[in-house]
């Protein structure tokens, strides 16, 4: 400043540049500093109604979202949580009975329990009750041995204490603990531990045990389908198999509440129903449980007898072609299941052919008496041995040199020589036909499954050594149930009637449902049929010198019976060629040959042909036939057969 203290003109602007001026400069920028730092009042206003903003709009959101919740999807949503909350359950249906023709049960279902277990529901409802009942010292590990020891008093013999506790520690959510257990002890066990559910079922019940098993086959309740509708009682084999659908019935559906978890699990008391299940058909058979009963023991008695590898037998109404029994030596007992096996459920009267050897001779004797070739009392003059082709001749059993045989002598002492010199007469063309009206190589229709057609080559692929074989019963094969159809057109004056084991089914409100009729096939005229029918009576001649026929043994006092023997070569599993020892002994007889009632058919697999039995079912026959004639009170016949020559000198 100039002395005296005034600013020179003009110095308005000036700046000191001593030692005073620099410090007002620093203090002038640090306050300025100071302020550039501090926000401003309208800054801090506008960040704040941004705030209240965002806030207004997330509650407007918000309350637009409850309005849509509450007011348009409530409906939907509730629904929706309904639907998580409850199951759609099936029902079983209860399986229709089988039973025979008297009306003895065969099989049946009876309701049943499974009881099972959540066990994630449970070792977690357990866990819960012990911490807040400290006191009761309860568990988990004490609540499952109560009700392991619970459950194994009330099911002896079904159930061990230590498979229950095994069970009930499973690592895994859901567990089946016992099946089949009556309704009333599943109560019991469910109202002592809530914990454990009940689930319906039904089990399958053969009160005849092995009667008659190989018929009606095989029924287990089925829970391993996925698709839960499919869960029931299911058939397995035989009847129960080929006719499930209509023993099976139509299964319900009920709804229920449940505890949502990785297994849904019923609430009690929530179950409502919304359709009612409709129980199966009923099976009603044409088999006489009795004569099945006889049948079965007496097959089985023989087989053993003669060691015989196996054995079938069939009885057939003469007239309906109604089967009266169907066995097999070697059975199983649908009540326990450590007898399934295939070699003991399998029916090998209607699955398993066989060639039948000379009891096939009947199309042969049908063919020649029916085109006129020949009468029963027509002689021939029969050498010992026959050749069918070049280098290949055909014997019969026993030796001898030319003799004359009747007609009738030719079938009554299976004379295969004979046999072959009338079909050959017959022709290949005539016998095939005979062959295909007497439905060889056809299934019979029966309606149990598995069954064969037998073989009979294709006419075309014949030649003379094929022609030279199937009129004696080799080269060809049948069952059991066809060969005794042959012999049930002979004895039903020609008209060979579809077999049948069904007699008719009855719906639950009491309505029958008859089978469809059985087809039939007029084989031969009536007069033809009863001329092969007393040709045969002479097979059970006892005469003397070579007039007896080959089975005097099927014989029955009081009673014309005719029949027919059969031995056909089996086939070595091993060479592929005819054995020489192993053979299928047959038979097919009619009681009573002058009014027939019933067809017999009887195969014995590969019988010691060294014993007194195993040459010949003519024995069992006799037997079989001796029952039946007692239990239906046959009439006996009028007077005996007549003595038929077969031989002439």
């Amino acid at each position: 400043m100039p002395a005296g203290g005034r600013r020179a003109p003009g110095g308005r602007g000036r700046t000191s540049t001593g030692r005073g001026g620099e410090q007002h400069r620093r203090t002038y920028a640090a306050r300025v500093r100071r302020v550039a730092g501090r926000p401003s009042v309208a800054t801090g206003k506008g960040r704040y109604v941004a705030v209240r903003v965002v806030l207004v709009g997330v509650l407007v959101v918000a309350g637009l979202k409850l309005i849509q919740v509450q007011g348009f999807q409530a409906a939907a949503l509730s629904a929706k949580a309904e639907n998580q909350r409850t199951t759609l359950i099936n029902v079983p249906a209860l399986r229709g009975s089988i039973e025979d023709r008297n009306g003895v049960k065969l099989a049946f279902s009876v309701e049943t329990r499974a009881l099972s277990v959540n066990l994630r529901v449970m070792r977690k409802t357990w866990a819960e009750f012990a911490k807040q009942n400290p006191a009761k010292g309860q568990n988990f590990e004490t609540r499952a041995a109560d009700a392991s020891a619970f459950i194994a008093a009330k099911l002896p013999g079904k159930v061990t204490e230590e498979e229950m506790l095994a069970d009930f520690h499973k690592q895994q959510g859901f567990t089946y603990l016992v099946k089949d257990v009556e309704p009333s002890i599943a109560d019991e066990i469910v109202e002592q531990f809530p914990e454990i559910g009940s689930e319906i079922q039904a089990a399958r019940e053969y009160p005849g045990d092995t009667l008659a098993a190989n018929v009606l086959g095989l029924a287990n309740w089925r829970s391993d389908d996925p698709d839960v509708s499919k869960h029931s009682v299911r058939g397995l084999a035989g009847l129960e198999l080929s006719y499930d659908a209509d023993l099976a019935g139509t299964p319900g559906q009920k709804i229920a509440d449940t505890a949502q978890g990785n297994d849904a699990v019923v609430i009690p008391g929530t179950e409502r129903d919304v359709r009612p299940a409709t129980p199966g058909n009923d099976l009603v058979l044409t088999l006489d449980s009795d004569v099945q009963y006889v049948l079965q023991n007496q097959l089985a008695d023989y087989v053993a007898q003669s060691h015989a590898k196996g054995g079938q037998a069939v009885i057939m109404d003469a007239k309906t072609g109604e089967i009266y029994a169907l066995a097999d030596d070697k059975t199983f007992n649908p009540n326990d299941s450590s007898t399934y096996t295939s070699e003991l459920m399998n029916n090998k009267a209607v699955t398993t052919p066989y060639e039948p050897g000379s009891v096939n001779k009947v199309v042969t004797a049908t063919a020649a008496i029916d085109a006129g070739i020949a009468k029963p009392d027509t002689v021939l003059q029969v050498p010992g041995s026959i050749e069918i082709a070049p280098g290949q001749n055909v014997h019969d059993a026993w030796p001898h040199g030319v003799q004359n045989f009747t007609t009738t002598g030719i079938f009554a002492k299976s004379s295969n020589v004979g046999t072959l010199m009338l079909a050959n007469e017959l022709g290949p063309d005539r016998y095939m036909a005979m062959l295909q009206k007497f439905g060889i190589g056809q299934p019979t229709g029966l309606g149990l499954p598995g069954e064969s057609r037998g073989y009979v080559p294709p006419r075309d692929t014949w030649s003379a050594s094929t022609f030279g074989n199937l009129p004696i019963g080799q080269g060809l094969s049948m069952t059991v149930v066809q060969m005794a159809a042959m012999y049930q057109a002979i004895a039903n004056n020609g008209l060979r009637v579809e077999p049948r084991i069904v007699k008719e089914e009855v719906r639950p409100d009491g309505t029958v449902v008859p089978q469809a009729p059985p087809q039939t096939v007029q084989v031969v005229s009536p007069q033809t049929a009863q001329t092969v029918r007393d040709m045969l009576r002479a097979v059970v001649q006892h005469g003397k010198g070579q007039n007896s026929g080959t089975a005097p043994p099927a014989a029955l006092t009081g009673y014309q019976i005719s029949g027919k023997t059969g031995t056909g070569q089996q086939v070595n599993p091993v060479t592929r060629a005819y054995s020489d020892t192993l053979e299928n002994i047959t038979f097919a007889g009619i009681l009573p040959a002058d009014n027939p009632r019933f067809v017999v058919g009887i195969r014995l697999d590969a019988p010691d042909t060294t014993l007194p039995v195993g040459n010949s079912a003519g024995p069992l026959f006799h037997d079989i036939a001796s029952y039946l004639a007692q239990r239906y009170q046959i009439p006996l016949s009028n007077g005996e057969a007549p003595f038929m020559p077969l031989v002439i000198p």
